[in-house]
């Protein structure tokens, strides 16, 4: 089978804040408010989506964290209770998912093809990180398409930053291949934050917005110089940029997620849509989109 495509990806950070604001029924703990400006960029971008046709959200999360190698949800479904271990107050979400196995297996051996260690995670029991939980509960809150989840290989911390960044490049051009040869069309999410120092006390309302900015000026710069290269197509840049990034702005980056996000888009020459910037606890995050259709259309 061919003939199938990335339709769409995007940066899409996982704060568990935002569900916590959004008070859907599947989260115990209610806000009355809070992170207004990400929550309505997570409203444009599933405008934009809700116009493809696709079949599955293939996702890569920072906080499914695997040190030997690359894994991947192997069962068709699973449902259980994830409660966020910092935030045990604002997440305590019952997640009931779809996984596309066939897909995932495709990804799988594609990487493996590709010289890099990965592997099946076919636990039954198996609980799904948050960060996955979070960004596919924003992007898309119906839950009626199948994920492709997939984990962070921690080669940063067994290795280095550069061994990190030549991984998760080789792994979004197998998760490209894999996906044309499958004939499914796709939507490619790179779950994370961008500077990513938190606060380290938490306020007694935690949506009260009057206590909540970014953790610097510096780190403000930062994310404004990647979101400005994003905006102008940059992202070759900013790929070679992102060592300097996650050692300087302690940027979730470290994680291969954005690396693997754009190499998995072919590090797109035009410019981002970016639907909102905002911070949470201080940390820095935007909510960006990328659709090759659109590009396609405008040659």
């Amino acid at each position: 089978m061919s003939g199938g495509k990335i339709v769409a990806g995007a940066l899409a950070p996982h704060p568990p804040h935002l569900v916590y604001a959004d008070n859907p029924s599947q989260n115990e703990p209610t806000s009355e408010c809070g992170w207004e400006t990400l929550r309505w960029a997570y409203d444009k971008l599933r405008e934009d989506l809700d116009k493809l046709d696709y079949d599955a959200l293939v996702i890569l999360s920072p906080h499914w964290q695997t040190y030997v190698g690359t894994h991947f949800l192997g069962v068709e479904k699973f449902k259980s209770l994830s409660v966020d271990p910092v935030f045990p107050n604002l997440f305590r979400y019952h997640y009931d998912l779809k996984v596309d196995v066939e897909l995932a297996q495709a990804i799988c051996d594609e990487a493996h093809e590709s010289g890099l260690v990965s592997k099946m995670m076919e636990n039954p029991d198996f609980r799904v990180d948050y960060g996955t939980i979070v960004s596919c509960h924003l992007t898309r809150p119906a839950w009626d398409k199948p994920i492709v989840s997939i984990s962070s290989c921690r080669s940063r911390s067994y290795y280095s930053v550069e061994v990190m960044q030549q991984q998760a490049k080789a792994l979004g051009e197998a998760t490209r291949r894999a996906v044309e040869k499958s004939g499914k069309r796709v939507v490619v999410l790179g779950s994370n934050s961008l500077s990513h120092r938190h606060f380290t006390t938490e306020t007694e309302v935690p949506e009260d917005m009057s206590r909540e900015h970014i953790t610097s000026h510096a780190l403000y710069l930062w994310d404004m110089k990647i979101i400005k290269m994003l905006r102008e197509g940059r992202t070759e840049e900013v790929h070679h940029l992102l060592p300097e990034f996650t050692e300087q702005a302690v940027a979730e980056a470290d994680a291969g997620s954005f690396t693997w996000l754009l190499s998995s888009l072919g590090f797109p020459k035009y410019g981002a849509e970016i639907y909102g910037y905002g911070t949470v606890i201080g940390t820095g995050n935007v909510v960006a989109g990328w659709f090759p259709g659109r590009e396609e259309a405008s040659v």
